[in-house]
């Protein structure tokens, strides 16, 4: 039930977010979801693809420093208070969300979640006993 995500590790400069993204065009690989954080000096793109090991590779050869996490993909109904409800099961078992980011496959419908936390296998049970979906990689990737 975890996903794979690449972290793109970017210098802070006008072009390189752009030759990023233009390396993963020109292999074919489509971005699912994504995340951009940034310093001063550099950013760290977080991207859910298509092709792991495909865009892993492309980019490594056009020279950047790519690195592999497990996240967790949930899918919540797009209604106030979603976020909430997973939230507060995992702070019931004292699990720590590191980072997330989300998006809307349909307005009204559902939201996916990709989570990121400090004890993933814990997470992912604590989530399932409450009854959230927590989406495979391969559901993940073909969205």
């Amino acid at each position: 039930m975890k996903v794979e995500q690449i972290s793109i590790f970017l210098e802070n400069k006008p072009g390189t977010l752009e030759s990023a993204t233009r390396t993963l065009r020109d292999a074919n690989i489509n971005i699912r979801a994504l995340s951009l954080a940034d310093t001063s000096d550099f950013g760290v793109l977080r991207l859910i693809v298509n092709d792991v090991e495909k865009a892993k590779q492309v980019l490594k050869d056009a020279g950047f420093t790519v690195g592999r996490t497990n996240v967790v993909a949930v899918e919540v109904p797009d209604r106030p208070g979603g976020l909430h409800s997973i939230l507060e099961a995992l702070s019931r078992e004292n699990i720590n969300v590191e980072y997330m980011y989300a998006f809307v496959e349909r307005s009204g419908e559902n939201a996916i979640i990709i989570f990121r936390f400090n004890m993933t296998d814990k997470a992912i049970e604590a989530l399932q006993k409450k009854g959230f979906k927590v989406l495979p990689g391969e559901k993940v990737y073909s969205l």
